[in-house]
C-alpha cells in the first residue's frame, strides 16, 4: 500500500534523503542479502529477549529491502534474478522474524501467543503466495490493505513499544483482509480471461 501510494515519488525521496547510496557502484543484490542478514539478526535478538535491538534491526533490514530496488533502477541494472532474489529473501525474512517472535513468547510461557505467531506466519505466506501465483497469469496485480512494508513497520513498532502481541493481531487481521482481496481479484480477473478465451475458441456458425 505504501509503495502503491507513493509510486515513483518514493524513488525520488530516497535519492534525496540518502544520496550516499548512489555515489558509488553498490550492488543491489548485495543490499538485498545484507537486509536479509540484518533481519535474521533481528530475529535472533528478539528470541534472546533484546527487543530494542531487535526493533531497530527490523527497521534497518526493512530499509535495505526498500532501497535495493531503487539503486537497481537508478543504475539501470534491474534484472530478473535480482527480482527473484528479493522476493525469495523477503519470504525468509517474514518467516524468521515470526519464528523469533514465537521463541520470544515460548520463553515467557505464553503458548497462546506462540500460536498467534504461527497463524500470522501462515497468513503472511498466503498473502505473498497469492500475489506471486496471480502474477504468473495476470499482467498487473496490485491490491491489498496490508502489504509487506506495512507489516514490517507494524512489527517493529510492536517490538519497540512492548506491544508485540497486539502488533501480531493487527498483522493477522490485515493479512486476512489482504488475502481475501487478492483471492477475490484473482477470481474476477481469471474468470474474465477464461471467458474471453472461451469466446475466441467457440466455433462461429
Amino acid at each position: 500500500m505504501i509503495k502503491a501510494t507513493a509510486g515513483q515519488k518514493l524513488d525520488v525521496w530516497i535519492r534525496r534523503l540518502f544520496p550516499f547510496l548512489f555515489w558509488g557502484r553498490l550492488d543491489p543484490n548485495a543490499l538485498t542479502v545484507t537486509g536479509a542478514l540484518v533481519s535474521t539478526a533481528a530475529a535472533a535478538c528478539l528470541a534472546l529477549d533484546a527487543p530494542r535491538t531487535a526493533g531497530c534491526l527490523i527497521l534497518l533490514g526493512g530499509f535495505f529491502d526498500l532501497v535495493d530496488g531503487v539503486v537497481a533502477r537508478h543504475r539501470g541494472i534491474s534484472t530478473r534474478f535480482g527480482a527473484f532474489l528479493d522476493s525469495t529473501l523477503d519470504r525468509w525474512v517474514d518467516a524468521v522474524l515470526l519464528a523469533g517472535a514465537a521463541v520470544h513468547f515460548a520463553q515467557r510461557g505464553e503458548p497462546g501467543h506462540v500460536a498467534l505467531a504461527g497463524v500470522t506466519t501462515a497468513l503472511m505466506v498466503l498473502v505473498s503466495y497469492s500475489k506471486a501465483r496471480a502474477e504468473l497469469v495476470l499482467e498487473r496485480f496490485e491490491v491489498g490493505l496490508l502489504e509487506r512494508a506495512e507489516r514490517i513497520v507494524i512489527l517493529a513498532a510492536g517490538v519497540l513499544t512492548g506491544y508485540l502481541a497486539a502488533a501480531l493481531w493487527v498483522i493477522l487481521v490485515g493479512s486476512t483482509i489482504t488475502a481475501a482481496q487478492r483471492i477475490g481479484l484473482a477470481y474476477r480477473e481469471m474468470q474474465r480471461l477464461d471467458a474471453a478465451e472461451a469466446d475466441v475458441q467457440e466455433p462461429r456458425p
